[in-house]
């Protein structure tokens, strides 16, 4: 009855749609709401959480006591955690907001007004999200919950002996056109591949190289934003933080990055292991062919390897065990594996298995571990101690259980280690990507524009470098 009494009134019919909107003020509302006065406060609040947030906001037009309770944070905060996956939006809008370098919000700093973020991140207009990736590419729109289409990375795209702006140029408009969109109609974000893992001065000359290739191509297509950050940062991201160690199991190696508010900590080192998706693959087919079964395609072993394979707790007792099981690949049949389906994943702790001379995945992240620890970058020493997997090999059942056990042996005076496994699957980059072009201030705060971007030679989209 009250509800229907106020949506009635004449203030109400005639607040306008847009009242959400950034810095639209409206003038002089009464001071009483009348009959809602004498409810408390706490059941007025409830009952403005069952109605619309733009319903809502239109209600500020009613009364100033009603203007002064629907800018309370607490409701906006209820609005955004009614949304799917709340604690990714609030965690985006509070440490990511401000664009790069991050300076996440304090105590200190100006209040954060939800409302006003709820509106704005209504006004974010649709970006195209592309994950350059290792083994293959994903592509979608960051409306969308997941990608909508996967291709050839632009690192393998086309003929590798093809100029790489060439090759850029030919890839982005593949899936422009797969998308069925206009470049020049929306910004784009794209995650960069992990390579060049050094903090030498070669190194950095080419990221940097490859990043303005990236930008230079998408300005030529008239793209109007482009944002270009790199994997590891966004898989981080995808998993609510802002500070960590991401393992990134990549196609051909893995390469364990140390991230301190969100930039790479080359200086203290950048750990790669020369053990990637393809060699647990080639492991698994050399495996079963020593047992009598052949396959010439690849996509059968991966999904075996995908749907059976595991990480074992503890190797040696894993082996006394009837470990076997079947699955259906289509137009192969039922296909059965054993011991296959931990030892394949067991060369990532001992590569030697696969006749591979490298340290084990635990020993390069030990390895990271201590390498952090003596830089003392920060006086809080646990901004290293979270382990963030990523990749799809890394998406293996046991995999983080193991690989945190195996930390914990190698650095027992190391408290509090914890590894998390890939928050998103396979997807986490792209979803990192994802949470960055939805933000309330997208894309001012993390694009550049044509105009922004400055190569240091006009002619470096012509110089035919290769990857």
């Amino acid at each position: 009855m009250l509800l229907r009494r106020l949506f009635s009134s004449n203030s109400f019919r005639s607040a306008p749609n847009n009242v959400l909107s950034v810095d639209r003020r409206i003038s002089s509302p009464p001071l009483s709401a009348g009959a809602f006065d004498l409810l408390p406060v706490d059941l007025l609040m409830e009952i403005l959480k069952l109605i619309e947030p733009k319903d809502a906001a239109r209600l500020c037009a009613v009364c100033r006591s009603l203007k002064l309770l629907i800018s309370d944070n607490r409701l906006w905060i209820y609005y955004l955690w009614t949304h799917p996956e709340p604690d990714h939006i609030l965690f985006s809008e509070m440490e990511l907001r401000s664009g790069f370098p991050l300076q996440p919000i304090s105590n200190e700093m100006q209040p954060v007004f939800f409302k006003q973020i709820y509106g704005q991140r209504d006004l974010v207009p649709g970006v195209v999200v592309i994950d350059g990736g290792a083994g293959y590419c994903k592509f979608g729109w960051n409306k969308d919950s997941a990608p909508s289409g996967k291709s050839a990375t632009f690192l393998e795209f086309g003929n590798i002996e093809t100029p790489m702006h060439s090759r850029l140029r030919h890839f982005f408009s593949a899936i422009y056109t797969r998308l069925r969109a206009k470049a020049s109609a929306q910004p784009v974000i794209v995650s960069i591949p992990l390579c060049h893992y050094d903090d030498t001065e070669s190194a950095k000359a080419s990221r940097k190289q490859l990043k303005e290739a990236i930008h230079s191509t998408l300005f030529d297509l008239n793209v109007p934003a482009v944002c270009a950050i790199n994997q590891a940062t966004l898989a981080l991201f995808a998993a609510k933080r802002t500070t960590g160690i991401v393992v990134n199991i990549g196609f051909h190696v893995t390469s364990v990055v140390p991230i301190l508010q969100g930039k790479i900590m080359r200086r203290v080192g950048v750990e790669v292991v020369g053990m990637g998706a393809l060699k647990l693959t080639g492991f698994l087919k050399e495996s079963m062919q020593q047992n009598g079964v052949n396959f010439d395609s690849l996509y059968t072993i991966r999904t075996l390897k995908e749907n059976l394979c595991y990480v074992a707790y503890d190797y040696e007792s894993e082996l006394s065990k009837n470990t076997e099981a079947s699955y259906r690949v289509g137009g192969e049949g039922w296909l059965t594996l054993s011991k296959e389906r931990f030892q394949t994943g067991e060369i990532l702790f001992q590569p030697r298995l696969a006749g591979v001379r490298t340290m084990g995945l635990h020993q390069a992240v030990a390895l990271c571990i201590e390498h952090c620890q003596r830089a003392q970058l920060t006086i809080d020493d646990s901004w290293y101690k979270t382990v963030v997997l990523s990749g799809g090999t890394a998406c293996l059942p046991g995999l983080a259980r193991r690989l945190e056990k195996e930390l914990h042996d190698l650095l027992p005076h190391e408290d509090g280690i914890v590894v998390i496994p890939p928050p998103m699957g396979t997807d986490s980059a792209w979803y990192g990507a994802k949470l960055i072009s939805s933000l309330s201030t997208f894309p001012a705060t993390w694009c550049k524009t044509k105009k922004q971007f400055r190569p240091r030679s006009s002619r470096y989209s012509r110089v035919n470098f290769l990857w």
